[in-house]
């Protein structure tokens, strides 16, 4: 074996990285591009950028190592959605995961019998991430592009079709559209029916380990003819086979852009109340949990637009890790509620707002940023426990993302959890696990995760009774303002 080839296709940057024959990294690629906001609620990227993203990434690679990959397995973001024509031309910009204008339908349908019976049967939340809601906003308020489309893809389809010219969209991809049956591995007609559609409007299912030889792909070089392409699975998926958290009681943590808590189980876990996900990585197992939508990216908004930092460099975070480290947990009595861009899990409210609680003078700089990282801590450990509610107890959290080079940040995330912390791949969980995944299809042995002897942080059992007192208070202050939250988010609307 030369190597194997793991693309992450996500919603910043496209990113692969090479696996040798001991499957340890060799050598990496990434290319960004750029996300539109052109209204409030809206979300949406070039798909052909990302395309030429990805084949950047592809010849990057291959000139590195001087030859091209054996294998080259496939992840991408979840939730996005483009309409197009019967060549897969683009009818217009793709949604991301974060296109909010929908919010309102997925209001509708999580008071209706009608949505909750949609999400138990194919496990994706009703909110405005779900491809279900995006297409019934497209229907009632872009009718001609709705006609007009030949398919309803999402970005991996997209790049799949460029690739070998067919509408294929694996088993995970599918089951977080809102428009798949995960027990039956079918196009839920109900969800389908709700939504307007017919099932030839999307693509053909198919397993995660589906591949294709390169041979048979447009636009790449003679190199890869030999290399055999595995369509594989969604990124949260596949960050757990890349965080090695497949083994009970054991969950992965990304923060990135965003943040998500993970489990794998041999049954979907599905609850109304708290929705969480369970979406497919293969025919035996299934990945549930959660995801928030304020990660990496507050504390950015922190910097930029609160203090006024010009450049966030490395040395700026240096500076403010430092010196929030100094506080002792609890900032003083500042609470933060993330929800900057409204909330998704445990909470599914589109109208959520960012809140600082508690303010006193004697606040300072540091204060908002220990309790900006306090408050993404408190947003995942409330999903951490309706995950724990329903699935058994949670002894340890595999964590990946941006975020593991700040030792502060990492030590707060262990001490509001209780639980035991294991640093992994940085931030390339997603593309390793496709790499894994993808030799794992072929019937390659995967190493098997060894207990881990460093980078493991313990949580301060003092910290963390601390942080309980202040945990009750959190997810009580998001009851009291809930209300007040709507009311402005009418205000501003209006």
């Amino acid at each position: 074996m030369k190597y194997i080839l793991g693309i992450d296709i996500g919603t910043g940057s496209t990113k692969a990285v090479a696996l040798g024959a001991d499957f340890k990294p060799l050598v990496s690629a990434q290319f960004h591009y750029p996300t539109q906001q052109r209204q409030a609620g809206y979300s949406e990227q070039d798909p052909r950028l990302i395309w030429e993203a990805f084949l950047a990434c592809l010849d990057e690679v291959i000139s590195k190592m001087g030859t091209a990959p054996d294998l080259v397995g496939l992840s991408a973001a979840m939730h996005s959605l483009i309409a197009v024509d019967a060549a897969c031309r683009p009818l217009g910009d793709m949604m991301t995961w974060a296109d909010s204008r929908s919010a309102a339908i997925a209001g509708r349908l999580k008071e209706t019998a009608e949505g909750i019976a949609i999400y138990l049967a194919t496990g994706t939340p009703l909110h405005a991430m779900s491809p279900l809601c995006k297409l019934i906003w497209m229907r009632e308020n872009q009718a001609e592009v709705f006609a007009a489309a030949h398919k309803f893809i999402s970005i991996k389809e997209y790049i799949w079709y460029q690739l070998f010219q067919e509408f294929k969209i694996e088993h995970s991809m599918a089951s977080c559209t809102g428009l798949f049956d995960i027990h039956s591995a079918e196009w839920h007609l109900p969800a389908l029916a709700m939504a307007g559609i017919s099932s030839e409007k999307l693509s053909g299912p198919v397993s995660t380990s589906y591949r294709r030889k390169g041979a048979a792909a447009a636009h790449l070089s003679a190199s890869l003819a030999a290399t055999s392409f595995v369509i594989g699975a969604t990124d949260g998926c596949l960050a757990n086979v890349g965080s090695e958290a497949l083994q009970p009681g054991v969950a992965a943590l990304t923060i990135g852009t965003s943040a998500a808590v993970r489990i794998a189980s041999r049954s979907p876990l599905l609850n109304r109340a708290r929705m969480p996900f369970s979406y497919i990585l293969d025919e035996e197992t299934y990945i549930c949990g959660g995801a928030i939508n304020n990660g990496g990216m507050a504390l950015q908004w922190l910097l930029k637009e609160v203090f006024a930092v010009k450049e966030v460099s490395a040395e700026v975070y240096e500076k403010v890790f430092a010196d929030l480290s100094e506080l002792k947990p609890g900032s003083d009595g500042l609470l933060f509620l993330p929800y900057l861009t409204g909330e998704r899990a445990p909470i599914w409210d589109e109208e959520s707002s960012g809140t600082f609680f508690g303010l006193k003078l004697i606040h300072t700089q540091a204060h908002f940023a220990r309790a900006l990282l306090e408050g993404i801590c408190f947003a995942l450990y409330d999903v951490l426990e309706g995950l724990a509610e329903i699935s058994g107890d949670i002894v340890q959290l595999q964590v990946s993302g941006g975020f593991v080079r700040s030792a502060v940040w990492l030590q707060i995330l262990a001490d509001i959890s209780g639980k035991k912390i294991v640093l992994v791949h940085t931030e390339d969980a997603s593309a390793i696990g496709a790499a894994y995944f993808s030799a794992k299809s072929l019937g390659m042995e995967i190493p098997c995760p060894a207990e881990p002897t460093e980078n493991v942080l313990h949580p301060n059992p003092g910290h963390h009774h601390s942080y309980s007192r202040y945990f009750n208070l959190f997810k009580q202050l998001y009851v009291d303002l809930k209300s007040s939250m709507h009311h402005l988010s009418q205000l501003n609307n209006s």
